[in-house]
């Protein structure tokens, strides 16, 4: 998985093959010339990403600014928190649907969640690779629900495969689903907690884009 030491040119050419996105397809979704993405990758030019570019990028692969050459968020926490540094964890103004999908098209970090470092790495998840997205709809009901903040490793995802709960795109659709490895080799099943939804029980890796392993979960009390 891409990550914080690679180029970010390197970067987003291992993120892209990892997911499945062509060079074409993504300067498309940023309102760029079919051949933008390449020649950055390939010939260097331009020399790095505009700010806007960047962020509509980050937000459609739902990974942080920091993986394409970002600042790293982080802060120094006050007096009371052990003296640690915070992480600042980008919250993405989108939803992953656990319903019928919801689109996505480069929205915006709508603002950032402090975390204790130690937690993080207790959780198994790398603090460089995290984001923050709202779960839509109650297809994964009880397990997530409307309207729940869900943290996703965008470091945990198809080089890591194992049985979880991940944030996916399936024909363009951003979606909070579970995983399972299916008996054949490079089939999974997308699963819907919620029996009322559909699920899918035996399809080729390919057919899926994988963001991201759910590592946690911040429930509204109602």
């Amino acid at each position: 998985m891409a990550n914080f030491g690679d180029d970010p040119r390197a970067a987003l050419d291992r993120l892209l093959r990892e997911r499945g996105v062509d060079y074409a397809r993504l300067s498309e979704k940023i309102g760029r010339n079919p051949a933008y993405i390449q020649q950055y990758i390939k010939r260097g030019s331009p020399r790095r990403l505009a700010e806007e570019d960047r962020a509509r990028i980050a937000a459609f692969l739902g990974v942080p600014e920091a993986m394409l050459g970002g600042p790293v968020h982080r802060v120094a926490a006050p007096a009371r928190a052990r003296g640690a540094d915070m992480v600042l964890v980008p919250k993405l103004a989108i939803g992953a649907s656990a319903g019928a999908g919801a689109s996505i098209d480069g929205e915006p970090v709508e603002g950032e969640v402090a975390f204790d470092p130690k937690w993080l790495r207790d959780l198994g998840a790398d603090p460089r690779a995290l984001s923050i997205i709202r779960v839509e709809g109650d297809s994964m009901a009880p397990t997530l629900n409307d309207g729940d903040d869900i943290l996703v490793d965008g470091g945990d995802a198809a080089a890591r495969l194992r049985d979880g709960i991940y944030v996916l795109r399936m024909d363009d659709v951003l979606m909070v689903k579970r995983i399972s490895r299916a008996p054949g080799p490079g089939r999974i099943s997308v699963i819907s907690d919620n029996v009322q939804y559909r699920s899918w029980d035996d399809l080729p890796m390919a057919a899926v884009q994988l963001v991201g392993r759910v590592v946690w979960t911040g429930r509204r009390v109602r």
